[in-house]
């Protein structure tokens, strides 16, 4: 199986870059974040004629939305938390059939938590460590098993997942009281695969700002997005790749792609 997970920055958008994405890729699942569009507006017919036909998706307009896209039939996980019950569309999960049996596919896009890291005098950071808090006591409660995390999750949680630890131990995304909560989250049964794959000290980015002119030669970036198995799926590792080159494309998203190849 193949998966890929990516914050496209606005599907209707970017889909011309999803078209090409698929074409020479070829996954099984795509897991998109920052959807941008509300549930009324997906653009299903035209997410199936690239060869993705089965759908689950939750979305708003200008904000947020996180969709699974499926080569193959998929079932829709209900009742799933609203999580501080913003009803912002940041986490879908669905069952995926497999030859060795049903895997459960989480979906999440975090707040990414404005600029100031003080929950006390920013509203935004504020939500992002609860809607952790809250992830994090759930999958505490319900100890996942044959389980696969994706997603944005704006937290850049190791010293080499940004291009300077020091200076970036203040600034929202890599500071203390986000990354001590992403290893709790992580704890409640989950090993950072991509990590697995590329272990530290290597630099490991999905993420370079819009504002760097020439983000490749000035490569400040950080590892906002994951991929999380549960230990009973490590067994069917066979390789992860970050799509750097896509960072490149026409129109880009500031994220790229990170792609999952399992054995299952």
């Amino acid at each position: 199986m193949r998966l890929i997970t990516w914050n496209i920055n606005s599907l209707r958008l970017r889909m011309p870059l999803l078209a090409r994405l698929v074409e020479e890729e070829q996954p099984d699942i795509v897991c998109l974040q920052e959807t941008k569009v509300p549930d009324p507006l997906f653009p299903a017919e035209d997410v199936a004629a690239l060869g993705l036909p089965y759908h689950v998706y939750k979305g708003m307009k200008g904000y947020n939305g996180v969709a699974i896209l499926s080569r193959h039939p998929i079932e829709t996980v209900q009742n799933i938390p609203d999580w501080c019950g913003r009803d912002d569309c940041r986490h879908v999960a669905a069952s995926v059939q497999t030859p060795s049996g049903p895997v459960l596919l989480h979906d999440f896009y975090v707040p990414a938590g404005g600029d100031i890291p003080d929950p006390d005098l920013n509203d935004k950071f504020a939500h992002k460590l609860s809607f952790v808090d809250e992830a994090t006591n759930w999958f505490r409660e319900i100890p996942p098993a044959r389980s696969i995390l994706v997603g944005d999750l704006n937290i850049a949680p190791l010293e080499n997942d940004v291009w300077s630890h020091r200076q970036l131990l203040g600034v929202v995304s890599h500071t203390p009281p986000e990354t001590t909560r992403m290893s709790a989250w992580i704890a409640t049964g989950f090993t950072d695969a991509m990590r697995h794959i590329v272990p530290e000290p290597e630099k490991l980015y999905t993420w370079w700002s819009y504002r760097n002119r020439d983000w490749r030669k000035s490569n400040r970036g950080r590892r906002l997005d994951h991929v999380w198995l549960t230990p009973d799926l490590m067994p069917s590792l066979r390789d992860i790749r970050v799509l750097k080159d896509v960072r490149d494309w026409s129109s880009p998203s500031d994220h790229v792609p990170v792609v999952l190849d399992l054995d299952l």
